[in-house]
């Protein structure tokens, strides 16, 4: 697992980290514990005791129910103390225990005696534990002391009491709702926190009442609200009605909008920022109402707080994407933040100039731009590189002065991320812009010259060997490709030689000379490179072969190869020499299912995370009563899950189709959602055909086509599939769009009597392990962890590899499981050695899962895994460890 933290000394580097509970353990700290039960307490080692404990604890070190109870009921001696630190950490330690429901009785008295003490330091605290521990029954017991607690003069007590309200609202809210007289008299307050707090907790009382939510606002927004932070949360509640009252705008009114203008004159300028931001979001927001927004953000452009300059700079840079003339007015005032000392607001200020500046303008930013680059780290190079972009495509009459910025900088130093972001966009700039891919093409063949990473010459000899003979005189680059044959690794040696072929292939004019060049590099010393330029003589037809015809060498080196790498292997080595040589028609196309991952007791074992992060759960209560209602598919029960749409067409083609993925207990049902684009056609008889040969545990067993499919008017065909009850069957599955097309008169709108069948390819679409799981948290994760029968947990630990970073490897495992993060565990804090993340869901059956994951992460980023599993069924957690080790 993680490294443990070391000691400074004089023999190690001065970044060492150091951690002052280096090498603690449990059992020791649990030994130290008994100090809690000393005659005559020792305030300060009671402290240290506890904060080792915490410290433990959000460790993610778990202790047992006798280890907690004996924690538990020794802390509580503790109340004895009159000290108010060891007071405060008693606190905080009852409330990471999580007592049971029979321990929290001990400690209620105490803790009802603090809320009505006169240290209102005890009063916060004490409501603050005691709404953290007890449940429903209990709450309505000390409920008085909390309504009186709402309208204290002390602003702590008021706030403790407000934001526990706030926390209890999410699993007793019948009990809170009854407190709404005095949450409305404390956003009367004059205490800022008070107000923010109060206005907070009645707006999540009456979330779930539109006209409620619009009358407070109605309410507040006279001038009732004096706390700025208040303020910003009354901002956002009015920018709410505004979007849930778009039909009214329809007919010309926009509510409050008069009030998010009056908030932009506010003497906070928290307060006037949020209002900027309220209103430059706004849908369908016209140039008249942005214009005093933008007003404002241009005057905090010249602020002499980095944070004005910065938070005004970045929303300017969004308002720029949708209304790049609104905010033109502001160039002037972005072209000094170019050279802000803060590079993050200087990055934002190019990339809005870039978004807003005109054809004449574009030279002038590019000489800015130029001595801007090399004082900025590459993170923010990619960003202003993607801007270039852009602008390039918006005026592709200065696609020349644009490339050679593009191509300056690429011979710059700089890291892997930031040279492959140059090199995408100059390859989309050729691609997009014909005139550019004569200067482009030699750009990229002058980078490979010098260039140190083997990834990027690959491509660039690749995409060279696709748009090089296209150009007008594709002889000039075979010189660079040349050389990489010389210069190179073997690897990009062995791309060069597919790259030269690829010229010969396709420019006649050029085949002599490539044969001579691919004849020299039958000397290479490297057998990649030796087979690839004997097998392209024998293609071209050199000394004396017999050459394939042009369309059969083209469809050879310019087609993808549709076998399975994996495959092609396992022939090649069962392949025995003989008379007839290797058919490469005989390698299977199939993928095979890989097998799990052998249990390796001793060690760790390393795994793949390979599957793609799942979208929410669309509304499964619509589809099952949709899918209930037809015939040939109401037999297959309750609907567990359905997936949100999976779009199977790019953009603006013929067709759009996406599918809808829902699962059942036996079946798994596609649901292809139709669109068609074209308004000369229409098509009948739509159907789906679904190959199913990579998803070897399906078999399909009904569909249902759409007789008809007009212009712009969607519709649904389905296939269904039937697995293994209860168990989570991956596949992938080629999906082709069938139907028969007939025109359509267009004065008329009159469909001919005769059709033409005709099909549409679609992506593929793929069945993963997360499908079977749905996303549902738990409250409170220690109390259900513990209630959860101990005798079907499954542990054990994995290697994931090298990577990144902790967060990496932490957002993989939960896209791979599909589950619900708990108490925000998915956020990993920066520079974090190791890491617990908490996980909750429900798996098909309706079988309750939790998880517990804990990561580490070695000095060579190596990250280890221990994977704790909890379920009402020891048969689940087994799945959800195969379904980490196969991963």
């Amino acid at each position: 697992m993680a490294q443990p933290f070391a000691k400074k000394d004089d023999d190690r580097d001065e970044e060492a980290e150091y951690s002052p509970f280096l090498g603690i353990e449990k059992g020791a700290v649990l030994q130290e514990a008994r100090v809690f039960h000393d005659p005559q307490l020792d305030p300060r080692r009671c402290s240290q005791v506890i904060t080792k404990l915490l410290y433990l604890l959000n460790q993610g070190e778990t202790f047992t129910k006798v280890e907690a109870t004996e924690v538990f009921f020794a802390v509580t001696k503790l109340f004895q103390s009159r000290d108010i630190g060891l007071r405060r950490m008693v606190y905080l330690m009852i409330k990471e225990i999580s007592p049971s429901s029979d321990e929290v009785i001990m400690v209620t008295s105490s803790l009802m005696k603090d809320m009505t003490s006169r240290t209102d330091v005890y009063r916060a605290n004490a409501i603050r534990v005691l709404c953290q521990i007890t449940d429903g029954t209990l709450l309505g017991q000390i409920e008085r002391y909390l309504k009186q607690a709402i309208v204290d003069k002390n602003p702590v007590v008021a706030s403790a009491a407000l934001v526990s309200g706030i926390h209890i609202l999410q699993t007793n809210p019948e009990i809170v709702k009854r407190w709404s007289n005095e949450v409305q008299e404390a956003v009367q307050s004059r205490a800022a926190l008070v107000q923010f707090h109060a206005l907070a907790l009645l707006h999540q009382i009456r979330q779930n009442d539109r006209l409620a939510v619009s009358k407070l606002v109605t309410s507040l927004t006279r001038g009732t609200v004096r706390s700025p932070l208040a303020q910003c949360l009354l901002v956002r509640y009015a920018s709410q009605v505004i979007r849930e009252s778009a039909n009214n705008f329809q007919t010309g009114e926009r509510p409050f909008y008069d009030y998010l203008e009056s908030c932009l004159r506010h003497k906070s300028e928290m307060v006037i920022l949020e209002a900027a931001r309220a209103i430059t979001e706004l849908s369908g927001v016209t140039n008249r109402e942005l214009t005093p927004a933008i007003t404002v953000l241009q005057l905090f452009l010249s602020s002499s707080k980095p944070v004005l300059r910065f938070a005004a700079v970045r929303t300017l840079n969004k308002v720029a994407m949708t209304h790049p003339m609104a905010v033109t007015n502001c160039n002037i005032d972005m072209e000094s933040l170019i050279s802000d000392q803060n590079r993050s607001i200087a990055t934002l200020a190019i990339t809005t100039l870039l978004k807003t500046g005109n054809e004449s303008s574009v030279d002038r930013l590019m000489k800015q731009i130029t001595n801007f680059m090399s004082d900025i780290a590459d993170e923010f190079k990619i960003v202003v590189v993607e801007a270039i972009r852009s602008l390039c495509i918006k005026f592709p009459l200065k696609y020349r002065s644009l490339m050679n910025f593009l191509s300056n900088i690429l011979r710059e130093e700089g890291g892997f991320e930031y040279k492959k972001a140059i090199v995408d966009s100059i390859v989309i700039l050729i691609r997009d812009i014909q005139e550019a891919k004569e200067i482009g093409l030699l750009h990229l063949c002058e980078f490979i010259e010098d260039c140190e990473f083997t990834y990027l010459s690959t491509q660039i000899l690749h995409f060279l060997g696709i748009e090089g003979p296209k150009t007008a005189d594709p002889s000039k680059f075979i010189r660079y490709i040349y050389n990489r044959v010389h210069l190179e690794n073997a690897t990009v040696r062995a791309c060069a030689v597919t790259t030269l072929a690829k010229f010969g292939a396709t420019v006649d004019s050029l085949k002599p000379r490539i044969i001579v060049l691919l004849r020299r590099c039958l000397f290479d010393s490297d057998d990649e490179v030796r087979d690839r330029a004997t097998l392209y003589l024998n293609t071209l037809g050199a000394d004396g072969s017999v050459a394939e015809t042009d369309n059969d060498v083209k469809e050879f080196l310019f087609d993808s190869l549709d076998i399975p790498l994996v495959n092609l292997e396992t022939s090649l080595r069962n392949y025995e020499p003989s008379d007839q040589p290797f058919d490469i028609n005989s390698v299977p196309k199939e993928i095979k299912a890989q097998p799990l991952a052998e249990k390796k007791a001793p060690g760790k074992k390393p795994i793949g995370l390979g599957a793609p992060p799942t979208a929410p759960s669309a509304a499964v209560d619509a589809y099952d009563k949709l899918l209930s209602s037809i015939p040939e598919f109401a037999s297959y029960g309750k609907l567990f899950k359905s997936s949100a749409p999976v779009e199977l067409t790019e953009a603006e083609t013929e067709y759009a189709v996406n599918v809808v993925k829902h699962i059942f207990d036996h079946h798994v049902l596609f649901q292809y959602n139709c669109t068609n684009t074209i308004p000369e056609q229409l098509l009948e008889n739509v159907t789906v055909v679904v190959d199913a040969s990579e998803a070897e545990e399906f078999s399909e067993v009904a569909s249902k086509p759409l007789k008809s499919l007009p212009y712009d008017s969607p519709g649904q065909t389905f296939v269904a599939f039937e697995k293994t009850d209860g168990v989570p069957a991956v596949g992938k599955f080629s999906n082709v769009l069938k139907f028969i097309v007939k025109e359509v008169d267009p004065t008329t709108g009159e469909a001919e009597e005769d059709g033409v069948e005709d099909e549409y390819q679609l992506e593929d679409l793929e069945v993963v392990a997360a499908d079977y799981m749905q996303k549902v948290g738990v409250s409170n994760f220690r109390n259900a962890w513990e209630s959860m029968d101990p005798e079907g947990e499954r542990v054990d630990e994995y290697g994931l590899g090298s990577r990144e970073s902790l967060a990496e490897a932490v957002n993989a495992v939960v896209n791979l499981l599909g589950m619900q993060p708990c108490e925000g565990t998915e956020a990993v804090p920066s520079n974090s050695r190791s890491h617990t993340c908490l996980l909750s869901g429900v798996f098909i059956g309706n079988v309750k899962v939790l998880v517990r994951l804990s990561f580490g992460i070695s000095g060579q980023n190596e990250v280890a895994m221990k994977l704790a599993v909890r379920s009402e069924d020891e048969n689940v957690s087994n799945t959800i460890h195969e379904i980490v080790a196969s991963g």
